[in-house]
């Protein structure tokens, strides 16, 4: 049954809303849908940002305890050294403490020694040095003369000895003591430069630390923020699963029936198609408009003069079908479509188009009004004309 009313954009508008309405089951407004649709896609785009944080964010924590086992490797070979200079230095410590006591062992024999030799000098003095005359004539005898004599001297050398022996044990203690204070001196400046970098190695691992528990302190918030969008999401789309399946049982009645009812009006659904789950809105509303002219009689240059007439030739029904998604602003002429869009099919809107003639694939649906010559519908499946004509698409679809 072809539509022949006075007033065609009213019967156009009911064609409309009547398909909008069996889309929608009982919410009967296309903006409760695109609503809907608009809420999935801001909660989707809002998960994968959150999801891109969390990513970043493990990454960054990652990094932090990577810089941590470094920070932790370079503390215990900081550590390790330290351990051997403090080592090498309790060594210096006992080795100075052993050349001091003797030293001072050594500087009491020369007390020792330097008293015995002043008390045998004062000795001598107070009971008169004996000379080599006077051991001489109070000798009894060469034999007693040469002992004497030998004794004298053998003490002498004696003392010689002592007192020689012990200056320079004194003297090689004293440059010892030096050496071992210069070396504990090196070895305490080494200790401290050690201790300071351990100390700051220490104080980075610290930093770090709190730097990491930070990061995974956001990396949780975020975590529990994806998973509250994520869980709206959903919802969202259990809805939007939900409006799909009443749409398609309301298609279904109304195949059954042949007719939509719109706010108490009647109109004829026949000719028309259902746009697919998962379609993008510009080809739901590219399938609403061809629903709402699909029927209507062909007429020469129809559509040109206005997007609102009683009747469309081939390309015044593509252009109406294309305005109503906004992608084209004023009617077109066959020729025209040659050299629009993109070249080639495309994904879900393909057009044909030469001098003469222009035709559209609709996700799958031959819309040309050769098809409404043959069944009284633009809308077909399967069939066109390919010979001959230039393939376009428009952008993105």
């Amino acid at each position: 049954m072809l539509l022949h009313p006075t007033r065609p954009w009213i019967v156009r508008v009911a064609v409309v809303l009547a398909i909008l309405a069996a889309l929608l089951g009982t919410r009967l407004t296309a903006r409760s849908a695109a609503d809907l649709h608009g809420q999935i896609t801001a909660k989707r785009s809002a998960a994968d940002a959150l999801k891109a944080q969390i990513d970043a964010d493990s990454r960054q924590i990652a990094a932090t305890a990577n810089g941590l086992s470094a920070a932790q490797s370079r503390l215990a070979s900081v550590q390790s050294t330290l351990n051997q200079h403090v080592g090498e230095l309790r060594g210096v410590q006992t080795a100075l403490l052993k050349s001091r006591d003797h030293l001072v062992d050594l500087e009491n024999r020369l007390q020792a020694a330097t008293t015995a030799l002043s008390a045998n000098l004062v000795a001598s003095y107070e009971g008169g040095k004996p000379d080599l005359v006077s051991v001489i004539l109070n000798s009894h005898g060469f034999g007693q003369l040469l002992d004497q004599v030998g004794f004298m001297q053998r003490v002498a050398n004696q003392n010689g000895r002592i007192v020689s022996s012990t200056r320079t044990a004194r003297a090689e203690v004293a440059r010892e003591a030096t050496r071992l204070q210069g070396l504990e001196g090196r070895d305490r400046t080494l200790a401290n430069q050690v201790l300071n970098q351990r100390n700051q190695v220490a104080a980075l691992q610290a930093a770090l630390s709190r730097r990491q528990i930070a990061q995974m302190s956001q990396r949780s918030r975020t975590n529990g923020r994806y998973q509250a969008v994520s869980a709206q999401l959903t919802t969202l789309q259990k809805q939007e699963q939900e409006q799909e399946k009443k749409a398609a049982e309301a298609a279904v009645r109304a195949a059954q029936t042949g007719n939509a009812d719109v706010g108490g009006i009647t109109i004829n659904t026949g000719g028309m198609v259902q746009a697919p789950a998962g379609a993008p809105e510009a080809v739901k509303q590219i399938i609403a408009a061809g629903n709402a002219i699909a029927t209507l009689p062909y007429i020469y240059g129809g559509g040109h003069a206005s997007f609102h007439a009683d009747g469309y030739d081939c390309s015044g029904s593509v252009s109406y079908a294309l305005a109503a998604a906004g992608l084209v602003s004023s009617p077109m002429v066959s020729g025209a479509f040659e050299d629009w869009g993109d070249a080639g099919p495309g994904h879900w809107v393909t057009l044909y188009a030469n001098a003469d003639h222009i035709w559209m694939e609709v996700a799958g649906w031959r819309f040309d009004t050769v098809a409404l010559a043959e069944s009284g519908t633009r809308w077909a499946r399967g069939g066109g004309e390919f010979s001959g004509f230039v393939v376009r698409h428009p952008p993105g679809l």
